[in-house]
């Protein structure tokens, strides 16, 4: 079972409001349903967390004490880091937004569709103990030139030792440009 920062925030808060009965300190219970290294693991990956956060808005903000605030806010104050920030709590946070133009909007759209489309799993089963993946992992592009991650290889399975194996793994970055109108397709050397 994993245990987020958050998760274990909101127990010593609930902890703190509402056990006015037991002593003080929650974390001798927590300790009994959750390892101690667990929380300096979760305390060390959200001070990571704020720190990469800071990082970047350091970029855009000139203010360091401005720029752990929000970093704080955007880490600490939502239920999940999937959750959806509108352009008006940007604003209320205190980010310096702009609405995008339409067109870029639907541009952006288009291409999420068509990189959501090429990005799918791409499983091939020969049989329950032989598979092929053939998927698209990571999609870089600019004017001209697409270069991408792609998995090929088998996965086969070992009963024996109960556990998968890669076998003929072909798989790498590939590069697709246009020269002299013409789409060209190569694999790309880099690690």
């Amino acid at each position: 079972m994993s245990v987020s920062q958050d998760e274990l925030s909101r127990l010593i808060h609930l902890w703190n409001t509402n056990s006015k009965e037991h002593h003080g300190n929650p974390y001798s219970d927590i300790f009994k349903f959750v390892h101690p290294l667990v929380i300096g693991a979760i305390d060390r990956a959200s001070s990571l967390s704020i720190k990469i956060c800071q990082e970047i808005l350091s970029y855009h903000i000139r203010d360091d004490a401005e720029c752990l605030r929000i970093s704080s806010h955007l880490n600490s104050d939502y239920p999940s880091h999937s959750y959806p920030i509108t352009a008006r709590e940007a604003i209320k946070i205190g980010l310096n937004i702009r609405t995008l133009d339409k067109d870029i909007n639907r541009d952006l759209l288009d291409i999420s569709e068509l990189y959501s489309e090429m990005a799918q799993k791409s499983l091939t089963n020969y049989d329950e103990y032989n598979y092929h993946d053939n998927e698209i992992l990571n999609i870089i592009e600019s004017d001209g030139m697409q270069i991408f991650y792609q998995n090929d290889k088998d996965w086969n399975y070992i009963k024996e030792e109960r556990r998968w194996q890669t076998l003929n793994n072909e798989s790498s970055w590939r590069k697709v440009e246009k020269i002299n109108g013409k789409q060209v397709r190569s694999t790309l050397h880099i690690r």
